[in-house]
């Protein structure tokens, strides 16, 4: 299974900044499509924040459009998440998100995904 790696995260005063970043460790993955970022809460459910196709095609959820960028270096195999204009309900878990392909050993190509053990993002009042 892939290893992700993420890290930025921190303590920061509503309306700073944070930048996020992601790295896949392995080779498990023979190429990595999409990449995202979730979050969660204490006692909410994990939710999408911002998601980033291999071309580069980016979306986002709503909260945090305007504020959060996403980028990608498929070469590194690596992803950021830049927070701007941070708030307190912004205050969370964050965890990577990858999905791709990997060889079955047989000749075939299957699909699988990875978490992240997250990175605590904390913005005070």
């Amino acid at each position: 299974q892939e290893q992700l790696v993420e890290s930025g995260g921190g303590l920061v005063q509503a309306g700073g900044s944070l930048s996020l970043s992601c790295k896949a460790l392995g080779n498990f993955f023979s190429i990595i499509h999409n990449m995202a970022w979730y979050r969660q809460a204490p006692g909410k459910q994990r939710e999408f924040v911002a998601k980033i196709t291999r071309r580069g095609v980016s979306s986002y959820a709503t909260s945090v459009m305007g504020r959060f960028t996403v980028s990608r270096d498929n070469r590194q195999n690596m992803m950021f998440l830049q927070m701007n204009s941070l708030k307190p309900e912004d205050t969370a878990v964050y965890y990577c998100y990858v999905e791709g392909d990997y060889p079955d050993g047989e000749g075939d190509v299957e699909s699988a995904d990875a978490w992240g053990q997250g990175t605590q993002v904390t913005v005070s009042p």
